[in-house]
């Protein structure tokens, strides 16, 4: 397959990623920064980053709520960068997370954040970048170089690391994840046929809603997302919880519906959401191992704290063949660059 074919370097990508996550498994450096973190013991933990990886630090601040049962919020870097914040942040974790360690505005909250007392952490892609040069502590998630503007290995590797870094934090081994690389090879081989039919769904849809519930809601933001920037399809994201509390009420049968639904507390809970948007008329298709619709994307049923991780995987199939379908090329989206440099 030449470079030159369209979506060429997304699929290379995206077929990477079980050896990826069996690389990961075995990253030694990880273990290290939890062994510190337990050890100072933080009273609240915060999260800073930009585009998919803020998709990544929300499925963080659910792990670190569950797992660690330690408060967690979401940075917004503008109170640092643009009005000049300087809480008092002795006793706090703060996780910045940025495939590529170069945005001046996570930089600049990190370097701030360490001034002011916090523990401070990159997780990162690029183990020689500013960032990582700015925190205290780093993980790589060894996703090696991305081409696709798109991010894909370089996401579900986030995941993965940061899965693998809270659970060292309690204790853990990573036992769970063991088998994630096997789980991987299915998730990608089995969704085949169903991504190709929500292909043809999608296809000419002019509306589309993604929503979750727990952890899964890092999937259906990551979802949208991956569909408005490869297929220039207009997508917004809800929580499960926060559709049935009024956006519902656009819903009607020109509206495609993907919900993520899988199994554990996250996946009953979305099973009143979707007897709401079903009642409505609206195309709907699930993705995941748990309650499913008419038309479904399956997922290998996994620890639910982990389904995120496998739950991209399609998403990241339904991306690339509805881009190629409606014409783009998802490996050079419009406006787009591989690195997005905001303050």
């Amino acid at each position: 397959m030449s470079e030159a074919t369209p979506g060429a370097s997304m699929r290379a990508e995206i077929d990477e990623q079980p050896r990826i996550f069996a690389e990961l498994l075995e990253a030694t450096d990880i273990a290290a920064v939890a062994a510190t973190i337990a050890q100072r013991r933080p009273r609240f933990a915060l999260l800073a980053a930009r585009g998919s990886s803020d998709h990544a630090a929300l499925y963080a601040k659910y792990l670190i709520e569950v797992l660690l049962q330690l408060p967690a919020g979401l940075v917004s870097p503008s109170t640092t960068t643009l009005y000049g914040a300087q809480p008092d942040l002795r006793d706090v974790l703060l996780l910045t997370v940025s495939q590529s360690g170069g945005s001046p505005d996570l930089i600049e909250v990190t370097e701030s954040a360490r001034r002011r007392g916090a523990t401070t952490v990159a997780i990162t892609n690029t183990p020689d970048s500013a960032l990582n040069r700015a925190a205290e502590l780093s993980v790589h998630v060894h996703a090696g170089q991305e081409l696709a503007v798109a991010a894909t290995k370089t996401y579900s590797a986030t995941l993965l690391a940061l899965y693998l870094l809270v659970d060292a934090v309690r204790g853990g081994t990573g036992q769970a994840a063991a088998g994630l690389p096997d789980l991987a090879r299915r998730a990608l081989a089995d969704g085949t046929a169903a991504v190709g039919e929500a292909v043809q769904r999608l296809r000419a849809t002019e509306r589309l809603v993604t929503t979750a519930r727990g952890y899964s809601l890092a999937t259906a933001l990551e979802a949208a997302l991956k569909l408005a920037e490869t297929s220039y399809l207009p997508a917004r994201a809800y929580s499960g919880a926060d559709l049935l509390h009024g956006p519902v009420a656009a819903v009607d049968p020109a509206t495609a519906v993907l919900a993520v639904s899988g199994e554990g507390r996250g996946g009953a809970a979305m099973r009143e959401v979707l007897d709401a948007v079903r009642e409505r008329g609206a195309d709907v298709c699930t993705l995941g191992s748990g309650p499913a619709a008419a038309h479904h994307i399956p997922v290998p049923a996994c620890a639910e704290e982990l389904a995120p991780v496998l739950e991209i995987l399609p998403v990241q199939q339904l991306a690339l063949e509805l881009a190629l379908a409606r014409g783009g090329d998802p490996d050079r989206p419009r406006g787009l660059s591989k690195v997005t440099r905001t303050r």
